[in-house]
């Protein structure tokens, strides 16, 4: 089993910059890509961004040029550096490890605890 920890959420006036950080323990061999999902209320969880063990990315189109995706695989953690807030950007953020291949990001069902970012206008 993997477990997974996000932290960095928080109020942020629109405009304004947020990083999120999210680290992996226990069965960390098994970790191939990493990502974020964010799920609003009344909403579906999306896929904001993902990234491949080598670094490999993909993201939302929502929040590509304002979003950066990165991870550090010796310290099992994957970080979403967030630009350009928008009021729409809020919600819950998700990480999760998974697989990218080919351009697409497949999530498998292990998921943190989520972090709550909210956006004020």
């Amino acid at each position: 089993q993997v477990q997974l920890v996000e932290s960095g959420g928080g109020l942020v006036q629109a405009g304004g910059s947020l990083s999120l950080s999210c680290t992996a323990s226990g069965n960390t061999f098994s970790i191939n890509g990493m990502g974020w999902y964010r799920q609003a209320p009344g909403k579906r969880r999306e896929l904001v961004a993902g990234i491949s063990r080598t670094g490999i990315t993909k993201y939302a189109d929502s929040v590509k040029s304002r979003f950066t995706i990165s991870r550090d695989n010796a310290k099992n953690t994957v970080y979403l550096q967030m630009n350009s807030l928008k009021p729409e950007d809020t919600a819950v953020y998700y990480c999760n490890i998974g697989t990218l291949y080919s351009g697409i990001y497949n999530a498998n069902d292990y998921w943190g605890q989520g972090t709550q970012v909210t956006v004020s206008s």
